[in-house]
């Protein structure tokens, strides 16, 4: 399935799942026995598996509009947590080298987070507004898992059962605000402050077995800035599985149903990596779409 949060013209905010070009309002369809949010939708999905189904296999049920005539949000615009992570290794050493600074031996030991603004979410098509004093605004080419059942102290064996879906995530960042910051030993603070886009849609994890090899989803990320392709990558390439991380982050902490884990950036993923001598930094009118495998496509413009 593809859920997705949306809007009809003059409509309220509605949680659904995408049908070809159509969407299905859940409410709509259900007659009320499924939520109009997805993040309460989340929460009780398993309850709702066979009503789903059922509804699904219906060739016009209530509430089905054309893709047309809705406007994509983000998936779930009030997550619960952001964390995102620093999974991807060729990003690591690219970034760090960048600064002159090589990967620390903790790196190898234990993937590492920090907590971003889960109320500054971006969905699809929406304006991403440059930081006051920004001069070098960058977009992270990301996915991002959901978190679908609550637990503590979850195994990286059975982490993947607490998975609800993924989606592409954008950790745009403000790199002047956020290495001036760092310095001081905390962060990255103002430097991501801002935004962070999630979307178009949260695929769940039966759609993504056919990309599955070696135990890793083989799915390609990409990133273009006004059409010109600048990023590509391969999600085989992470070095901390979504199992490690959600481990590492459940424990002796309760993790929630909708709280977001983001995998860090992959590599080449960033201006920041590729250097300025390959693109400069985001102006306003830059047009910044990221493209991953079974996810697809996720545009944002800048203001």
């Amino acid at each position: 399935m593809k859920y997705i949060t949306f809007k009809r013209k003059g409509g309220e905010q509605r949680a659904g799942w995408l049908d070809g070009d159509f969407v299905i309002d859940m409410y709509e369809a259900s007659e009320g026995e499924l939520p109009a949010d997805l993040l309460a939708f989340i929460v009780k999905h398993e309850d709702y598996s066979s009503l789903i189904e059922k509804l699904n296999a219906l060739e016009n049920p209530l509430g089905k509009y054309p893709l047309s005539e809705v406007r994509l949000l983000a998936p779930i615009p009030r997550p619960v947590s952001i964390r995102d992570f620093y999974a991807f290794e060729d990003h690591v050493k690219t970034a760090r080298a960048r600064r002159g600074l090589e990967v620390v031996p903790e790196w190898y030991e234990f993937p590492v987070f920090y907590f971003t603004n889960h109320l500054a979410i971006k969905g699809p098509d929406d304006i991403i507004s440059v930081p006051d004093q920004c001069q070098s605004l960058d977009y992270e080419l990301e996915i991002a898992c959901i978190i679908g059942k609550e637990g503590k102290d979850i195994s990286a064996e059975d982490a993947d059962s607490y998975i609800f879906g993924y989606c592409i995530m954008n950790d745009w960042s403000a790199r002047d605000l956020q290495a001036k910051e760092m310095k001081v030993g905390l962060g990255p603070a103002k430097g991501k402050d801002f935004a962070t886009s999630l979307g178009p849609a949260i695929i769940t994890k039966d759609e993504l077995e056919a990309y599955k090899k070696d135990g890793k989803y083989n799915i390609t990320m990409k990133a273009s800035v006004n059409g010109k392709l600048l990023s590509e990558g391969n999600f085989q390439q992470i070095y901390y599985s979504f199992n490690k991380m959600i481990e590492r982050a459940s424990a002796g902490v309760t993790l929630y149903p909708g709280e977001v884990i983001g995998s860090g950036t992959v590599g080449t993923g960033c201006i920041l990596e590729l250097g300025t001598e390959t693109h400069r930094w985001l102006e306003s009118g830059d047009k910044v779409e990221l493209e991953i495998t079974g996810l697809g496509s996720l545009v944002n413009t800048i203001k």
